[in-house]
């Protein structure tokens, strides 16, 4: 067993307001986003030949951010605690304690980049080509930020490094940081190596679909289900029901595009 290393949910307080390290690592992602899709359309030549400036990238920035804030917290209302928040309203805004869904954050993201492209007039799929070499930074920065909490911690396990959670009961898997390593580092890497392949327009945004579903599918079977929700059909977690979609469509969009390419 590996000592779990306890760290205060909180980087700094000011009398009764709280600075949260979970509300840091989102801050964090976001600004490393920023510097590195500023890289890519300053010196990538995928991506130099959108027409980006440094102002349109930080509307785009800010038309993301709310899109991830508002979708994936209804995201994380709607589909893991809905009973709850309609009973405690006023933390519906309460981001900082956690509470987010990728898959809402996803859904937010989406409309959120149709829009910014519909006005400013750019073609969709050089955006989300752009947009998806960012995203695994803020996942692993996210997962981080749950272990720190303490929180969506895995199953009860007899591995040599497992943890003990202040929050659980028995040895548990680190799940935050397989999906750290997986969600964050090796998809990023992943995406990085491909992005200066020949690759049709949207390929990079439909296989960020395919194994972001796939990983998060996988390691689900490490984590612990939510408590208030348990198994789904006594088989599956939400978060695997939730990816079974982004799967299929990941697929479909990459034999469209590779199709449409090929004409």
């Amino acid at each position: 067993m590996i000592t779990y290393p306890t760290i205060s949910p909180s980087f700094l307080k000011i009398g009764s307001i709280e600075f949260r390290w979970y509300g840091l690592m989102y801050a964090i992602s976001f600004v490393l986003g920023y510097f590195l899709l500023l890289f890519l359309i300053r010196k990538n030549k995928r991506f130099k030949t959108i027409g980006m400036t440094g102002d349109l990238l930080i509307d785009l920035i800010f038309f993301v951010l709310v899109g991830v804030m508002i979708g994936g917290r209804l995201g994380y209302i709607l589909f893991y605690n809905f009973s709850y928040y309609i009973q405690h309203l006023w933390e519906v805004f309460a981001v900082w304690e956690g509470g987010m869904s990728f898959h809402g954050g996803l859904i937010g993201v989406v409309i959120a980049g149709l829009l910014f492209c519909k006005i400013k007039r750019i073609n969709i799929y050089d955006i989300a080509d752009l947009l998806v070499l960012a995203v695994p930074l803020g996942l692993g920065l996210g997962r981080l930020g749950n272990f720190i909490n303490g929180e969506l911690y895995g199953r009860i396990t007899t591995v040599p490094w497992c943890m003990q959670f202040p929050l659980a009961v028995g040895c548990r898997h680190p799940s935050q940081l397989y999906e750290f390593f997986f969600e964050g580092v090796l998809l990023w890497v992943i995406l990085w190596i491909l992005k200066d392949k020949r690759m049709p327009k949207g390929a990079l945004f439909w296989l960020f679909f395919l194994l972001y579903g796939v990983f998060r599918f996988v390691l689900e079977y490490f984590r612990e289900p939510d408590v208030q929700i348990g198994y789904i059909f006594s088989v599956l977690t939400m978060g695997q029901l939730l990816s079974i979609p982004l799967i299929l469509l990941g697929l479909f969009g990459l034999v469209a595009v590779y199709k449409h390419s090929s004409k």
